[in-house]
């Protein structure tokens, strides 16, 4: 049996519809927040794998909220991972590109130096060193750029703006690999089953669609699919102001992942079946 850790997340969702005979824990179950409650779910089911798709993904507000998003993010994986590790039951969880501070052109490297340049990067960051200091057997996945059907995400922001306007204004000097998270969670089932076999797999890899876009045509792209008449005008990050700071360059070297067999999904197939079923909704 497989646990995971999420219930209303994109990535979780995807995970319940691809393995419904799994067993997953919203927060009436176990509360991130209360990261000896998420210790005890994993001693109470002992199950084969723990999958963590639960996180305090709210950049911006995380600048306010630091020590909230720390415990989500950093104590709670931790807490998890050290159960785990007493159980020697091996980790799948989810991280993000902003653990790298966002410069360059390069993809980034699972092994490239660290370096969040916001409060939700940082504490990310923090739970993944938890991860490996809990010596658990575990498979880190840094993506970026989550889309689906459901949930708060770009695609959906950007069709629902599109409704209402007919001239957008999007940054352009963003760059990296929009991901459907039921990729993500196929990646994630397949690691889980990976680290089973052979523990020798652990470490930390970098998964996200493919070919890497800017997000001004990222938008394109979703207006072209969606036949929608809106005009995107390209502006620099400056031009949009937030809360949290942006790296600029979210690419991902995938190469480690896709050696394992688990190739890098093209974005722009996954976003046509996305607002198909967005539209059907």
């Amino acid at each position: 049996m497989i646990l995971v850790f999420g219930q209303t997340g994109q990535v979780a969702r995807e995970l319940q519809e691809l393995a419904p005979e799994q067993r997953f824990l919203g927060r009436a179950d176990a509360d991130l927040s209360d990261p000896e409650a998420c210790a005890r779910a994993i001693a109470d089911h002992h199950p084969e794998v723990v999958i963590n798709a639960a996180a305090y993904t709210a950049v911006d507000r995380a600048e306010e909220e630091v020590e909230l998003a720390t415990v989500i993010n950093a104590d709670a994986p931790g807490a998890m991972a050290e159960a785990c590790a007493r159980l020697s039951i091996p980790l799948v969880h989810i991280s993000t590109d902003y653990v790298f501070d966002g410069t360059g052109d390069d993809p980034r490297k699972p092994c490239d130096p660290v370096a969040p340049v916001n409060s939700y990067g940082r504490t990310k960051e923090l739970g993944e060193r938890r991860i490996r200091e809990s010596g658990a057997i575990h498979a880190i996945l840094r993506t970026s750029w989550v889309f689906s059907p459901h949930g708060s995400n770009f695609a959906r922001t950007m069709v629902r703006l599109g409704g209402e306007r007919e001239d957008l204004r999007v940054v352009a000097d963003q760059v990296g690999g929009p991901t459907p998270a039921k990729a993500i969670a196929e990646a994630c089932l397949a690691m889980a089953g990976k680290l089973v076999d052979d523990p020798d797999r652990s470490g930390t890899y970098h998964f996200s669609g493919g070919p890497d876009v800017s997000w001004a045509d990222f938008a394109r792209e979703i207006f072209r699919l969606s036949k929608m008449n809106v005009r995107v005008h390209d502006i620099a990050t400056h031009g949009f102001p937030t809360p949290a700071a942006r790296p600029a360059n979210s690419r991902l070297d995938c190469s480690d992942i896709a050696a394992l067999g688990i190739a890098r999904p093209d974005w722009r197939t996954s976003l046509k079946e996305t607002l198909d079923l967005m539209e059907k909704s």
